[in-house]
């Protein structure tokens, strides 16, 4: 899978895939989010806001989308960077609760 991601500051940068291992595949799957649902999340689109307050030792990023089922996702993530590929590496996931997405809706342009 390579794809842009538009990240903060309309900056575009180009992914090669998904950096996945146990800890962050078993923390992820913890809310009930299937790995297919992350990956395909980012092939639609999707809005990425910083993360300041949990960007410690490394810059973390929210994506806020929708899977291909019609469920609001939220997933903290990095990018990391191996030889010269940049790889999605996802934090944590959830689905949104309605209030969650309520407020997203009206805040999305």
């Amino acid at each position: 899978m390579a794809a842009n991601v538009q990240v903060p500051g309309g900056a575009s940068v180009r992914v090669r895939g998904f950096d996945w291992d146990h800890a962050n595949h078993d923390k992820c799957q913890a809310h009930g989010v299937s790995l297919d649902a992350i990956e395909a999340a980012f092939q639609r689109p999707i809005a990425v806001v910083p993360d300041p307050s949990h960007s410690v030792g490394e810059t973390r990023l929210k994506a806020i989308g929708v899977t291909r089922d019609s469920r609001h996702i939220l997933i903290v993530f990095t990018l990391r960077r191996r030889d010269r590929d940049t790889f999605i590496r996802p934090i944590s996931a959830r689905y949104m609760h309605r209030r969650e997405i309520d407020h997203y809706e009206k805040a999305a342009p």
